[in-house]
């Protein structure tokens, strides 16, 4: 399954459920009958880690916008 899944937040535990459930019907697994809840699940973990990563570049801008900063401050005093 997903690497996602095993982190300890789950966030689309509803998908991963749906997905369980109809995996334990072998035969819809291997005749493609779970294809549904199987890009309901890529679709939502797709989102959340398009906002994580969207935080994390905006963390990463201000943590860089503070850094300039301080070294214009420190040059400042020369």
């Amino acid at each position: 399954m997903h690497p996602q899944l095993s982190d300890k937040r789950i966030v689309c535990m509803e998908f991963i459920q749906a997905l369980d459930a109809c995996h334990a019907n072998n035969w819809a697994r291997l005749t493609g009958g779970c294809n549904q809840e199987k890009d309901s699940l890529n679709m939502c973990l797709r989102k959340e880690r398009v906002e994580r990563s969207t935080r994390n570049r905006t963390q990463a801008k201000e943590k860089r916008l503070k850094a300039e900063r301080a070294w214009k401050e420190l040059h400042q005093d020369d």
